[in-house]
């Protein structure tokens, strides 16, 4: 069952204040106890299904990949409860802070501002140094360190002239607005850059490493090379070092075979799913296994090929076109831009337990990232100013939805 708060020329609410249910809810934000920088975890890396086919099997997660005590109903529903913000220019990444306001990443400006979920103010915060925007390159992800209550960083993964890199840099609300961000410190780089496929998106997981989906630039050869850092998803320390636990020693590289990477999301089992681009025929909703080859450029959708393992869903490209991923109520909740509407995916464990359910189909554009805050409430973010929609007058917005 569908509930709207109107269509797209009517949506001009303003969200009244709410506040964040806590560090728990926000994993995709890194929001989580302090812990160590470079600390080993003693447990097998999220992503790890218990039950579920060994990396390099082909076919989709069995029902005995579940460690779910319920599913969710097959139908859900989705309202929009208000707008936190709009008038933003290519809004991508979002950092969810811990006094329940947000950091947000203008992809072509390369800058970062806040937004106050009160009132919805829109705050400069300051300009990331040395990105390049270009094509689907700039300023793209954005988390928050784990330790953020103690050293205030803010980690950002973006496009420069030679690379895609991720930096940290120290937030000091205490300086004049536009000028609270310090110097950049990269802690990785040579991510291969593209006017395509740049991957973006940046998370921290329950393990409290820094997780990183990548695109292959549109060199399709780079996404099974596992010397390369193209087509992948990377799993590193908070400082950019390989962590104990990954497929191979002294690499970040934590899957392959993706075309591009911009979703990345845990669920209550500690499963991390990733959203990624299609090229002609199917767009993929992964479940990640550490070392798992997911096909690209040799399969696209479920191709049932020896070695590779197949998504769990998949869409036609004009349906979907996925990027950011969030997990709420039992279901993934997934963000499309050519596809316009924001798709639900309820899952019994690592199992589908209904056909995905779309949402709000045509009513806001392009939908880019999704934002889990605990419960039933999820922030929905626009893509109409990234140079492919139509913006209207507010465009582009941060949306605030209950679901089930």
């Amino acid at each position: 069952m569908r509930s709207y708060a109107g269509p797209r020329a009517r949506a001009r609410g303003v969200l009244a204040a709410f506040a964040l249910a806590g560090c728990g809810a926000l994993l995709a934000a890194g929001c989580s106890p302090p812990e160590g920088t470079g600390a080993r975890p003693s447990d097998a890396p999220p992503g790890t299904a218990a039950g579920s086919a060994p990396p390099g099997g082909s076919g989709t997660p069995s029902a005995s990949a579940s460690a779910s005590a319920s599913a969710p109903p097959a139908k859900g529903r989705v309202t929009v409860t208000g707008v936190a913000a709009q008038g933003l220019e290519s809004p991508w990444g979002v950092a969810p802070l811990p006094d329940g306001n947000l950091l947000v990443a203008s992809r072509d400006k390369g800058t970062i501002s806040r937004v106050d979920v009160g009132t919805g103010a829109v705050t400069p915060v300051g300009k990331v140094p040395g990105v390049a925007p270009g094509g689907e390159g700039g300023l793209l992800g954005l988390a928050v360190s784990p330790s953020f209550a103690s050293d205030r960083m803010v980690y950002a993964y973006f496009t420069t002239e030679s690379d895609n890199r991720i930096a940290r840099l120290r937030y000091d609300e205490k300086r004049p607005a536009g000028d609270q961000l310090g110097a950049p410190d990269t802690v990785f780089r040579g991510i291969p850059k593209g006017l395509i496929h740049n991957g973006g998106r940046i998370a921290f997981g329950p393990d409290k490493m820094l997780y990183a989906g990548t695109g292959e630039t549109g060199e399709t050869g780079l996404a099974q090379d596992k010397k390369s850092l193209g087509g992948k998803i990377l799993r590193m320390t908070p400082d950019g070092e390989p962590v104990h636990g990954n497929p191979e020693a002294d690499s970040v590289v934590y899957s392959y075979g993706h075309r591009n990477v911009q979703g990345l999301a845990w669920d209550e089992d500690k499963r991390l799913w990733a959203a990624e681009f299609g090229q002609n025929t199917w767009d993929e909703l992964n479940l990640i296994e550490p070392g798992a080859n997911y096909g690209w450029p040799e399969a696209e959708g479920k191709a049932g090929k020896p070695g590779m393992r197949d998504p769990v869903a998949v869409w036609k490209t004009d349906e979907a076109s996925p990027s950011g991923i969030a997990w709420a109520q039992g279901s993934v909740w997934m963000a499309g831009l050519k596809g316009q509407r924001l798709w639900r995916i309820p899952l019994a464990g690592a199992v589908p337990v209904a056909e995905p359910e779309a949402f709000l189909a045509g009513e806001y554009g392009r939908l880019r990232t999704v934002v889990p805050l605990g419960g039933d409430r999820l922030l929905l973010v626009t893509s109409e100013t990234d140079g492919r929609g139509s913006p209207e007058a507010g465009d582009d917005r941060i949306l605030t939805l209950t679901v089930e």
